[in-house]
């Protein structure tokens, strides 16, 4: 199983929301944000304060495939 945050930026494109408003707004840092552009695994911190940012539960930021990362 692997991690998709395409559901998160869709919804930014959605709110009219850039990366780095999302990253200011939920004051997460720019190492998180770059894991998140990598479809990598974040902290649970990291999620809910995007959540509580975007007013959204988990499941609208994130998904799980049956796609496995190559490492």
């Amino acid at each position: 199983m692997a991690v998709s945050y395409k559901k998160l930026w869709k919804l930014l494109i959605d709110m009219d929301m850039t990366k780095t408003m999302l990253r200011k707004e939920a004051g997460i840092t720019t190492a998180a944000l770059a894991k998140l552009g990598k479809n990598e695994n974040v902290n649970t911190e990291v999620l809910v304060k995007i959540c509580n940012t975007l007013k959204c539960d988990i499941s609208d930021i994130m998904e799980l495939t049956n796609e496995r990362t190559e490492q």
